[in-house]
């Protein structure tokens, strides 16, 4: 599978953006027992080991780059909000976080272009290639699949940024920047092509991109762009795609256990791929444990690599305490105990640290229409409802559940019980972060209590980039701004159908509530920020749905939300570095 196996890439690839510094001719070497992108871009071999660096490019940056970093794509959305903002500071202090100094706009910048410089490695180096037309053009595909993505989230992020095509085999600093049309015109002529071009769903690996991928990330870009006909018919090929339907049935690894649902065991392990037949998946970002190159490690939690959703985004469970007076000696004393073990492969939520609180919108508010109906609401898939794990506490107190929306009397949480619930330490979230009963086995400090060791948090899953459903919900929002209700309607309803949910009336249909509907499919599996500043909401959003970052108190700049948010600013080190010409600023920002 792609990016199972270890590739040791053995070429440096050139054409960084803004490099400012000076070559002189007398450093150049001309390779004779080494590799060199001047000698090893001749056989399909060497091509294809430069894409599957791409696809570890891929995956680092939305996934594993470090603990944090991929995390800055739902932090600061209408989805959670920083439980421990003095530990994390990515987006609690909104100028600390997203000013041009800052390094949060700085790295994914740079890491977005390096995957387009490889990519442009890749395409100037394919005409002189010894390998047949037919595997050029499919190498040409996928390379313009990474690098029409890449603009595709630069224009989301940033609006419109330079624009570059060919390799570059000197410095340069006198870049511009091309217009925010101009950027994802350029990203659908690249995933255009690529769709064309690369093969089927059924002739690829799992992990793979394949033509139903690119026409997927296609209908979003032509969204963006405002040519929605074009998006329903992008779209629509996914859809009819005979090899592509959504799950309506248990399937896969864990398909007898109870509780459980297909929504449900779409998230558990080995469960994301075709080879597992799941018939929703369209891209599922791969990880082996363990494996030299597969991208996660049970040895080191901070390894470079791991995907810490777990750790994020499931509470901390230590610190819930229930806290009674009691006689002890004739003297009335305080005492407290705690109802959970931690940490715990189970629905508490393995080894969470709740920095990533659901906010309330999320969590209650989104629900309201079928609170019980909808099975990706039910509590094995959005744990409200926390099981007692210490049998003592169970018997002194007959309490066998703490429920988020009903804690019991006396409930505090929080060292020294000055945080609220929900906080940090118990609030609903989506089980999709982690997986109960089925850590890797050296993870187990007791198999028999499924009690963890302290280096747990990793989620051990392979991810979804694209699914089917998401597919439904792009169509759904491009006949929408078509004006065609009943149709958006409609495919939104298939999406809710298989959840067991009310359908919703045409007249309902506006672009709030298919974001919601966003939120109760996908949730944290989805990159919200891009979502959102892809439409433009992202300030309008967070100031009515996640009142942490809307309340200056709250925020760690006593500011909070500002509109101009809804771009990140260029840079300063990339405006600095491009000494032969102005890289404009982003409006509201210094």
């Amino acid at each position: 599978m792609i990016m199972k196996k270890k590739y040791i890439i053995g070429c440096m690839l050139a054409g960084l953006l803004l490099v400012s510094c000076n070559e002189s001719s007398f450093l150049k070497e001309t390779p004779k027992d080494f590799n060199s992108t001047g000698n090893s871009f001749i056989t399909e071999t060497d091509f294809n080991m430069s894409l599957n660096n791409l696809y570890s490019l891929i995956r680092l940056e939305y996934y594993g780059v470090d603990e944090n970093t991929p995390f800055d794509y739902i932090y600061g959305t209408d989805l959670i909000y920083d439980g421990e903002p003095g530990t994390t500071n990515r987006s609690a202090n909104m100028n600390a976080a997203f000013n041009p100094t800052a390094s949060i706009p700085k790295v994914h910048w740079n890491n977005l272009y390096k995957i387009i410089s490889e990519a442009n490695t890749i395409l100037s180096r394919l005409a002189a290639a010894n390998i047949t037309d037919d595997s050029k053009r499919t190498i040409e595909a996928k390379a313009l699949f990474f690098r029409g993505m890449s603009y595709r989230t630069l224009a989301y992020l940033y609006g419109g940024v330079p624009i570059v095509l060919e390799e570059l085999e000197t410095p340069k600093t006198d870049f511009v920047r091309n217009t925010r049309e101009e950027t994802l015109q350029q990203a659908i002529d690249d995933v255009k092509k690529a769709a064309e071009n690369l093969p089927d769903i059924t002739a690829v690996k799992d992990g793979e991109i394949s033509s139903p991928a690119a026409y997927h990330l296609l209908s979003e870009i032509y969204i963006a762009a405002g040519k929605n006909q074009e998006a329903v018919d992008a779209a629509s090929k996914v859809i009819n795609n005979p090899a592509l339907t959504l799950m309506k049935q248990r399937f896969g690894s864990r398909a007898n256990e109870t509780p459980g649902d297909v929504y449900w065991d779409l998230y558990q392990v080995n469960n994301q791929n075709r080879a597992t037949g799941n018939t929703e998946c369209l891209w599922v970002i791969q990880y082996e444990t363990n494996l030299p190159g597969g991208g996660s490690s049970t040895a080191d939690l901070k390894n470079g690599g791991n995907y810490m959703l777990e750790r994020h985004c499931a509470p901390m469970v230590r610190d819930v305490k229930l806290r009674v007076k009691e006689i002890v000696d004739g003297k009335e004393v305080t005492k407290d105990y705690t109802p959970f073990r931690w940490p715990v492969s189970d629905y508490t939520g393995g080894r969470g640290i709740g920095w990533g609180i659901s906010t309330t919108y999320f969590t209650n508010t989104i629900w309201e229409d079928d609170f019980t109906g909808d099975i990706r609401n039910a509590n094995h898939n959005f744990v409200r409802k926390f099981a007692v794990t210490k049998e003592d506490f169970k018997q002194k107190f007959g309490i066998d559940t703490i429920d988020v929306d009903n804690p019991p009397v006396n409930l505090i949480v929080g060292q020294g019980g000055s945080m609220t619930i929900p906080g940090r330490y118990l609030y609903a979230y989506q089980s999709k972060v982690t997986t109960p009963y089925n850590h890797p086995e050296e993870l187990y400090a007791n198999k028999a209590t499924f009690e963890l060791k302290a280096i747990a948090g990793t989620t051990y899953t392979d991810q979804y980039m694209f699914r089917l459903a998401e597919t439904y919900l792009l169509r759904a929002e491009a006949f929408l701004n078509l004006n065609n209700k009943e149709l958006a309607a409609a495919d939104i309803n298939e999406v809710r159908g298989r959840a067991h949910a009310k359908p919703v009336e045409a007249s309902r249909v506006d672009l709030d509530y298919i974001l919601d509907e966003r939120m109760r499919e996908l949730g944290v599996e989805e990159k919200r920020r891009i979502t959102l500043m892809r439409t433009g909401k992202l300030y309008e959003r967070v100031m009515k749905h996640n009142p942490f970052y809307a309340n200056p108190e709250t925020c760690g700049d006593g500011i909070g939300m500002l509109e101009k948010y809804n771009l990140w600013p260029i840079p300063q080190s990339a405006i600095e570095a491009n000494i032969g010409a102005k890289l404009d600023q982003n409006p509201g920002y210094n």
